[in-house]
């Protein structure tokens, strides 16, 4: 952007429930942004803490800061919907700023600079520190703009994941306004599954700097999706349901066939572990969601595959048995909601 073109505006969207604790660090991140041209819209879910008391005393601050009150509690991702569809009409790009997070003073700057610079750029993303460790690196530097198609085949053929949380993504509005609801609600990694999507038609743009805080709190929904190894069903969804348009017909099936033996190796483990009757009905299910079916034949091959070689390498076998799931790397929508569900 040239020093006198005007700065575009940018919608900025936090959905809170309960999430008083962390909130004002949050909203103080926004006002420390070097860049200014923005509105901000807090979601509160049915807090029923201080959190409304918190975004009240912000917004008497400053008149772009608006309190949305959701009428009823709302699931998380439905609620990122509902947030979503907050942001301004005069917008050009958006952002989620979630209440338990932050992001740091040039985050606003360097992104909406990519975006401007890229008018062909859907997305733009960066790296991110979750906790204390440095996230979604691996794009070559300095490259800040990557086909949609590109970015996307590097997720399915190296399990390049780049894409962060909704927390590290900036928007182009118009995008978000195309699609309602934004996030597909009966997908706990929804925001993969819309990157897949939205990158078909558009390219990724990245910053190559950390610009986003995620922190880490243990939390009922990250106890399920990692129990339950979430993850893996939802790499899986996102190659079926968007694979072939990035892929050859060879590729693909390459990559279906090494994604389900590797959901099978899971869940032969998790049959020595004698998991229960959830479990097993979760992954049935959506085994079947994704057009693939639960086969017992390639589960019973992968089973022995796995009794072979813990009797060649028990030491080996009995660490890895240990574990509940492989697939924790990465990051997805849930890999977004670490720190505890109730915060969203």
């Amino acid at each position: 952007m040239g020093s006198n073109s005007p700065q575009p505006l940018v919608s900025i969207v936090t959905p809170v429930y309960n999430g008083a604790e962390h909130l004002a660090e949050c909203i103080e991140s926004i006002f420390a942004q070097t860049y200014q041209n923005w509105d901000y819209t807090i979601i509160n879910n049915c807090s029923a803490d201080a959190s409304a008391e918190v975004a009240r005393r912000f917004a008497a601050k400053d008149s772009r800061i608006r309190i949305h009150e959701n009428e009823k509690f709302l699931r998380v991702i439905p609620n990122h919907n509902v947030a979503l569809r907050q942001i301004s009409p005069a917008s050009k790009y958006c952002k989620f700023v979630f209440a338990d997070d932050w992001i740091f003073p040039e985050c606003l700057e360097r992104m909406v600079a990519v975006a401007e610079e890229h008018p062909s750029a859907g997305i733009v993303g960066a790296y991110g520190l979750r906790g204390r460790q440095v996230m979604w690196t691996g794009l070559p530097y300095p490259s800040d703009v990557i086909s949609g198609r590109e970015v996307c085949r590097k997720l399915y053929l190296e399990n390049l994941y780049v894409f962060g949380t909704p927390n590290s993504l900036l928007f182009r509005s118009a995008l978000v306004q195309s699609r309602d609801p934004f996030y597909n609600e009966s997908n706990l990694h929804a925001d993969s599954e819309t990157c897949c999507a939205l990158l078909k038609s558009c390219d990724f743009g990245f910053v190559h700097q950390v610009l986003t805080f995620t922190r880490e709190r243990p939390g009922s929904l990250t106890e399920f999706t990692d129990d339950m190894n979430t993850l893996i069903v939802g790499r899986l969804h996102d190659l079926v349901t968007h694979g072939p348009d990035h892929l050859t017909r060879e590729e693909f099936e390459i990559c279906l066939d090494r994604k389900l033996s590797e959901y099978y190796e899971f869940l032969a483990r998790s049959l020595v572990q004698g998991r229960d009757k959830k479990f097993w009905d979760y992954h049935k299910r959506k085994l079947n969601d994704a057009g693939v079916g639960f086969n017992r034949t390639r589960l019973a091959r992968a089973t022995l595959a796995m009794l072979c070689d813990a009797a060649l390498n028990p030491k080996d076998t009995v660490e890895r048995l240990l574990k509940r799931g492989d697939v924790r790397t990465g990051s997805t929508f849930v890999r977004g909601l670490q720190r505890n569900s109730n915060t969203r």
